[in-house]
This record gives C-alpha cells, structure tokens and sequence, in this order.
C-alpha cells in the first residue's frame, strides 16, 4: 500500500448532541444539505414514517428482526450510508437479509428513500436518520451478520482525529453486536484513514484481517457494489483501499 495525500468531502464542521447509556455522543457534520426536489420531499414525510427505526433512548434494547415488514434471516448494519446505493444494491443483492441504515445528512436519507422505493425494498430496509452509536448501543449481543462503514469522513486534521469513526471505542460497539464470524467492511480513499482504521483493527484482539495478496484491499470484491462516492473518487484519480475483517470466535469457556 503506496502512501499519499488525497482529498475528500468533508462535510461542514458542526456539531449536535445525542445521548446514549451514559456516553454523550456529538455528531460532527452536515445535517442537511441542498433544498431537495419535490419528490424527495414527499418521501421524507410519506415513506419515512413508515422505515424510520426512532433514535433509542438510554437503556433501550432493541430486536432488529423485529423491525422489518417480512421475516429475514439475517440483519446487516451500515454506518453512514451516504446517498444509500451501496444500501440498496446490497438490500436488492442479498433478498434474505434485513438492511438497517444510520445516516444523520437528511439528503441522504431522501435520496435512500428514492431508492428504496423504486426497487420495492420497503419490506427489508430500515433507516435511522441520525448517529449510529444509540442504534448499536441497543442491539443485543451477537445480533448483526455484517457491518459497513464506507468512505467515512476521515477528519484529516490531527486535532478531530477523535471524530473518527473506527477506533477503540465504537469497535468494541462493534465487537458487541457482531456475530461470531460476521464481516466488517471498510472503504476510504484517504491512505491516513486508511492506515488509522488498519492500526485499531489489526490490534483489536476480536478482529481478524482476511487479506493475504495485494488484491484484497487493492480490487473491490464481486459482492460489494460500489458507493457513488467511490466512483467519484476513481474519476479523480484517487484509489480507494477495501478492507474485509471477520469477527473472532467468542471463548467458549
């Protein structure tokens, strides 16, 4: 892996607060972006209501089988899904699996809406228009069979390092409600977060690395579509890092 300085979107810096268990968790960036289209609009008060998963409260627990429309086999979780393509292919990909989404940028949730709708995936997507660490907070134990965190904002000044998503912190979250086995998939363009996410996953002990060639982060597996931020990305001659770690076994003992 080449080391380099790329750019990236980041979002405006601004910040809100939530709070879980007895964290408060702040929520760095946009909330809401451009004036969106009258459709969009429509769904957001239509289609919402109808997917939204509320913000837990401290203490809640929460059984993510329980908030689909139809039985699913299996529960992923995705942090920060942007505009939501990646989400909807991955819910039109795997007809078995439950999609829950965590995205605060209200342009982004519309946009998922928008696809949701068009592909009649309202059964087996559930949104959560706000931060992430309340929803995870309130999963049980070994609950989701995978997890993506895809082109996250790496905060590249060194004093908002904290803001960064992976790290001690929400991995333990992470290690939590992923099963025994289960995926956590992370993507950037940006060789420091890169070579950060690398350094608290490679050390964390419940966390295994699954790469063995160059290929495995350099080349996009089959079964992972791609985020319209990664083709942007790609157009500008930046090259993302795909990063595939499995769950360790929990000690049977």
């Amino acid at each position: 892996m080449t080391d380099s300085t790329l750019s990236t979107d980041a979002a405006a810096d601004s910040e809100t607060e939530t709070t879980s268990g007895d964290v408060k968790n702040r929520v760095y960036g946009r909330r809401k972006g451009r004036p969106l289209h009258k459709r969009k609009t429509s769904l957001l008060t239509s289609l919402l209501p109808t997917l939204e998963i509320p913000t837990p409260a401290p203490g809640d627990r929460l059984d993510p089988h329980a908030v689909f429309g139809a039985p699913v086999e299996d529960v992923w979780l995705e942090v920060g899904f942007g505009g939501g393509h990646h989400l909807a292919q991955v819910a039109t990909d795997n007809p078995t699996v439950g999609v829950i989404g965590a995205e605060p940028f209200i342009n982004g949730v519309a946009s998922l809406l928008a696809l949701v709708e068009d592909a009649g995936l309202d059964k087996r997507v559930r949104i959560l228009p706000d931060d992430a660490r309340p929803l995870i907070n309130a999963l049980p134990d070994a609950s989701v069979g995978r997890a993506f965190v895809l082109f996250a904002d790496p905060w590249p000044k060194t004093r908002h390092h904290s803001r960064r998503f992976i790290g001690p912190e929400n991995l333990a979250r992470l290690s939590r409600v992923l099963k025994d086995g289960a995926e956590l998939r992370v993507a950037s363009d940006d060789m420091g977060l890169v070579r950060w996410s690398l350094e608290h996953l490679v050390k964390h002990p419940d966390f295994t690395w699954t790469a063995r060639v160059p290929s495995d982060w350099r080349v996009r597996p089959s079964d992972w579509p791609p985020t319209r931020y990664e083709e942007k990305a790609i157009e500008a001659g930046r090259k993302p890092v795909f990063l595939r770690f499995v769950r360790n076994p929990r000690d049977s003992a």
